[in-house]
């Protein structure tokens, strides 16, 4: 579950300052959504951290066998061309969109969306916040997509100029393009 604060007019949180925030809280998992709203994340439970460990496992185990690019953890903070600063539970991004950042730029909170990302929505998450925040990546610059709805026995998969489109478990979903050979089974 997600406690979103809403510091306007207070105080306006830019990126440095979000930055700033987030260094000098490194117990408190935030994000910033594109109007600036702080969000405070709660810390998932074992369930979800085993069901995330695993969507991150399988993701790297194909990267590691074909070298396309780099995956990242929840715990990464990505700076959105949108405007927001949102952490994926699991993200990829091409070699390619990846080197073209400047070596300060990987060092902070990447100002670049990834390729494809991964959802995970726990027990305490609610769905309309996830799919929002689904679009943002959308219009970021998503290329795939998946917010995997245990709960509803779903997978929302999103695309480039594509509607949204819901498949019900089980499923065998297909990294189409851009994760050329990667699947991944739920039931």
């Amino acid at each position: 579950m997600a406690t979103v604060l809403d510091l306007q007019p207070i105080v306006s949180l830019d990126r440095g300052q979000f930055y700033q925030l987030c260094q000098n809280n490194p117990d408190l998992i935030l994000e910033r959504d594109p109007e600036g709203k702080l969000i405070i994340m709660s810390p998932v439970g074992g369930e979800s951290g085993a069901q995330e460990a695993s969507l991150i496992f399988k993701v790297s185990l194909w990267n590691h066998q074909n070298q396309l690019g780099i995956v990242f953890s929840s715990s990464t903070i990505f700076s959105l061309p949108q405007g927001g600063d949102r952490s994926p539970d699991v993200a990829w991004i091409s070699r390619n969109n990846w080197e073209k950042l400047a070596p300060a730029e990987r060092e902070g909170f990447p100002p670049i969306c990834p390729d494809f990302v991964i959802e995970l929505r726990s027990k305490s998450d609610r769905l309309k916040p996830l799919q929002d925040k689904m679009l943002e990546y959308l219009k970021s610059g998503l290329q795939l997509g998946w917010l995997i709805n245990r709960q509803q026995k779903q997978v929302e998969i999103y695309r480039q100029n594509q509607p949204m489109e819901i498949i019900n478990f089980p499923v065998k979903l297909s990294g189409e393009d851009f994760l050329p050979g990667f699947s991944l089974s739920l039931d």
